[in-house]
């Protein structure tokens, strides 16, 4: 919904919402509203707070619907027989309706909801739906505006980066809190009613928009969010800071635990636990609870499901969901009750997770949910397939017995999984666990799940998927999944994230077999050495190889060892390492050696550069999808621009897929490659090039060129190259691109001037006045009027409209202007118009005694001859007085001697010397001059729109 339907729809319905005199809407949008507009015939749509239930019919037919009241029972006529879904209002009556039902009726639906004792309704229409205002006590007097006048105004100061936003709530008392995500969204529930000076959508960072409502005991706000984003809270003194984005934060504080006596129930101990607060999401149209406390913060980290409710990760509080219209939440100073008048429907305590247990000597549950135990991979006795087989066996008896139960046990069959991840079968573990979870969806958010499988996907190479897993809430604290998150990091290229991460598992690391605190180690190392921390890369050296780790671990951290050399200076050590390692049969520690081992001896001169690049070419189609690609590539595509191979380069460049721009070197590809473009044809690397060589390069690669005045020169550059060589159609074809897709304003006006320059060169004036008349704008510099005007003219001089081209000259006496006008006049055959000007254009030029440059020769022989079919013989033999030096070292010494002749020229030499005096070329000779002064940078920059 745009922000004006949401303003309008705000407008039209605060008549009713101040009936209510319970709850204030934001400017933004209401919460209980729906989010987009509706798409099917008939949408129900329900939204509540603390005083009334809002019922919405919108679509084609069921903005159409009919409301009339009959004693108790409101009755909506919807015009349709197909009944509408009102499973939720038959489930979950709202407040004050006691029964629903539908019942058919000729040609239409009708939804009868019979009120309660001294509830009441209210109808009406707005904004393209009827709605029903349900009170479950009939509402007095509107007094909305005397309880909205007592409300606060609280700040909100956001402060944001791409990655991150932090909101400060500034209260001015203490309030409680609860904050956590749902879906797409980030919610933040205060326990108080008040009114939020929010900050723009805009300031917000990562996070797209956010919404609040106020009820008459608390405030909600609803930010949309990017899944994945971690969320924190945090309160110092009446300020509450709310973070999405940046580094998951451990949360503690809450716990969960069975009601002891009585009928079944939860308790959750909370400390400062303030109310529960229920709320509408306007997506999904269901209700839930927040429970807020107040400060110090405290979460609950895990996610609970049982049949009556499901508790959500919070950084803040408690967030409940449930289907059940009856559940009640009662906080009790540190504790949070959550039942029911039957009580709760939870498993026998014998059933848990915890509590489950496989047969005797299956693998047993570690200590961190993301840590992998040695023990695990022990076949025992019988060997590895016979312990496979006693396990996988379990597995499937369990699951038989389980069947469809979401609740039933999965302890044999966390057994199987723990032994395949333990035994480096990470598919296959992969494969037991999402079966788990396809039988009991609430298990997705078991920390032990979601550790493991983070784990198998990093044995086999799935780093995003495992990533996601190590995102999740329920394992945000554990340290072992800490170490997966900075071992993952390392293979992307983050080594801050990576030297972060590991910092924050360090505890775990001792507790992985010994292959994997080797692989931990050297990464760590490598995250080390690339931020500069050389003593801290050392050390961990050491620690990896102190670990019993097979070879192919060992000479990974050998590889980094190298580099480690190299950092140090010692390139000898490192180059006989490196070489070591190349022998190495394995392409994922060798192919970077031999990469190391081209480096070093390029730079130590013991390889030619043609080698080198063999030897290259070879290793970026040996090894693919991670950084060892993309630093062969960018290693060759720097060796061939050393070499002056500028397209191979180029193509070597672009080599990287769109796979790899995850990664933090392909950043750097990026960069090297419009350094190398800019290099070609902003700083003359390309002009050592033929024109048309040129042309081709930069057509092959044209998306490289960058956005805004860079890349606008770049274009004039090649253009005014094209021109020099007479290759004017591809000129005007580059020029013509960046008027029509890449410039707006003055930037617009001067390349099209420079089009239509090219094009009247080129002996096309229709295509010239096109480029003037399109890019026609307001305060243009003055010299770029004048020019602009005298190109117009030309071209309409060229078309044959003689007075059209002298009315757009006007009275215009630039130097520009009075040669397009002696063309006119000169075309015109008014002789001595034209004679005058083209006298007027040489001056005093007589006196100096070089000789005449082509243009002012083909000038004076105009001038002459005009004089003399005007029959003017006094400016002739002036003329001819003052010119008649130049006659020896004229270029057309006859013509020029014919013109300046007192005598006069015969008509029939008229076109003979019509032909001597072509001021066309002298023309297009200025014009290639001009174009190559622009070219140099003279004009100012102007902003450019995107391509």
């Amino acid at each position: 919904m745009s922000g004006a339907s949401v303003s309008k729809r705000v407008l039209k319905t605060s008549v009713a919402a101040a009936a209510a005199g319970a709850v204030l809407f934001a400017p933004m949008a209401p919460l209980a509203q729906e989010a987009a507009a509706p798409l099917d015939p008939v949408s129900i749509r329900i939204g509540a707070n603390a005083e009334f239930t809002r019922i919405e019919f919108a679509g084609v037919i069921g903005a159409r619907s009919r409301v009339r009241r009959e004693g108790q029972d409101i009755v909506v006529r919807i015009g349709s027989t197909a009944a509408p879904d009102v499973s939720r209002l038959k489930v979950d009556p709202p407040r004050g309706v006691a029964k629903v039902e539908t019942r058919a009726v000729q040609g239409a639906t009708e939804l009868v909801l019979t009120l309660a004792e001294g509830a009441d309704a209210r109808t009406g229409s707005a904004d393209g739906a009827v709605y029903l205002n349900l009170y479950p006590i009939a509402p007095e007097a509107p007094a909305a505006a005397a309880a909205a006048s007592a409300v606060a105004t609280v700040p909100v100061a956001a402060q944001a980066t791409p990655a991150k936003v932090s909101l400060s709530f500034d209260w001015p008392t203490p309030v409680g809190a609860a904050v956590f995500r749902r879906g797409k969204a980030v919610w933040v529930v205060f326990d108080t009613p008040a009114r939020l000076d929010m900050p723009g959508d805009g300031q917000l960072g990562p996070a797209s928009d956010a919404r609040w409502t106020a009820g008459a005991d608390h405030v909600a706000i609803r930010i949309a969010a990017p899944e994945g984003l971690a969320v924190s809270a945090v309160a110092q003194g009446s300020t509450w800071t709310v973070t999405i984005g940046g580094q998951p934060v451990a949360v503690e504080g809450v716990a969960i635990d069975r009601q002891d006596g009585g009928e079944p129930a939860l308790v959750a101990r909370m400390a400062g636990a303030t109310r529960a607060v229920w709320l509408t999401d306007p997506l999904a149209g269901d209700r839930f609870a927040a429970v807020t406390a107040l400060a110090p913060g405290k979460g609950f980290a895990d996610r609970r499901r049982t049949v009556d409710l499901a508790l959500l990760p919070t950084a803040q509080g408690l967030a409940v969901e449930t289907l059940a219209s009856d559940l009640a939440i009662q906080a009790e100073g540190d504790l949070v009750t959550l039942s029911r008048p039957g009580g709760l429907t939870l498993s026998p305590p014998s059933a848990a997770l915890d509590a489950a247990s496989a047969e005797d000597g299956a693998p047993r549950r570690a200590k961190y949910a993301a840590l992998i135990l040695a023990e695990w991979a022990d076949a025992g006795h019988g060997g590895f397939s016979a312990r496979y087989r006693q396990l996988q066996d379990a597995a499937a008896q369990e699951a038989m017995a389980a069947g469809d139960d979401p609740r039933a046990p999965a302890e044999a069959r966390f057994a199987l999984a723990r032994f395949l991840v333990g035994s480096g079968l990470g598919y296959e573990a992969i494969g037991v666990l999402n079966s788990i979870i396809a039988k009991a969806p609430n298990m997705a958010g078991e920390p032990e799940l979601r550790g493991l499988r983070g784990a198998a996907r990093v044995s086999i190479g799935r780093m995003d998927e495992a990533q996601g897993d190590f995102a999740s809430a329920a394992v945000a604290a554990d340290p072992a999944s800490a170490v997966w998150r900075g071992y993952i990091a390392s293979t992307q290229g983050d080594w801050t994230s990576a030297r972060q991460a590991f910092a924050a598992g360090a505890e775990a690391v001792d507790a992985f077999p010994a292959p994997w605190r080797a692989r931990f180690g050297a990464a760590h190392a490598l995250a080390a050495l690339e931020t500069g921390d050389l003593d801290a890369a050392r050390a961990l050296l050491a620690y990896s190889f102190s670990q019993d780790a097979p070879a192919a671990d060992q000479l990974t951290a050998r590889l980094v060892q190298a580099k480690l050399f190299e950092l140090d200076g010692q390139s000898d050590r490192a180059l006989a390492v490196y070489a070591a390692i190349g022998r190495a049969p394995l392409d994922a520690v060798s192919v970077p050696a031999k990469l190391g081992v081209v480096r070093l001896s390029l730079a130590k001169g013991s390889m030619k550069a043609d080698a080198a690049a063999k030897e290259l070419e070879g290793l970026r189609w040996r090894w693919r999808g991670d950084a060892t690609e993309l630093a062969v590539i960018r290693q060759l595509g720097q060796l061939y621009l050393s070499q002056g191979l500028y397209r191979e380069a180029l193509t070597a460049l672009k080599g990287a897929g769109p796979g790899l721009n995850r990664l933090e070197e392909a950043a750097e590809i990026q960069a090297d490659l419009g350094g190398a473009f800019r290099m070609l044809f902003l700083e003359g690397g390309a002009d050592g090039l033929q024109p048309v060589q040129a042309l081709g390069l930069f057509y092959d690669f044209r998306e490289l060129t960058p956005i805004g005045a860079d890349g606008d020169e770049m274009v004039r550059r090649l253009a005014r190259r094209l021109v020099d060589v007479d290759l004017l159609d591809q000129a005007a074809e580059l020029l013509k691109y960046q008027v029509d897709n890449r410039l707006e304003g003055v930037a617009k006006a001067q390349v099209a001037t420079d089009l239509a320059t090219v094009y009247l060169m080129d002996r096309q004036p229709e295509p010239a006045l096109q480029a003037i008349w399109s890019s026609r704008t307001t305060l243009l510099p003055s010299a770029l009027n004048t020019e602009r005007r005298a190109l117009e003219a030309r071209a309409l001089m060229d078309l044959g409209r003689f007075d059209h081209a002298l009315e757009v000259l006007g009275a215009d006496a630039s130097p520009e202007a009075r040669e397009v006008r002696a063309e006119v006049f000169w075309k015109q055959q008014k002789w001595l118009e034209a004679a005058a000007l083209y006298e007027a254009r040489l001056g005093d030029r007589y006196r100096d005694p070089a000789a005449l440059a082509a243009a002012d020769e083909a000038r004076l022989i105009r001038a002459g001859i005009g004089y003399s079919l005007g029959g003017d013989s006094a400016a002739l033999g002036r003329l001819s007085r003052n010119f008649r030096p130049f006659v020896a070292g004229a270029r057309a010494k006859t013509a020029l001697s014919i013109a300046l002749d007192d005598g006069g020229a015969a008509p029939g030499d008229f076109a003979a010397l019509a032909a001597s005096a072509d001021t066309f070329a002298g023309w297009v000779a200025d014009m290639k001059l001009e174009l190559r002064t622009k070219t140099g940078g003279n004009r100012p920059a102007a902003p450019a729109r995107p391509a």
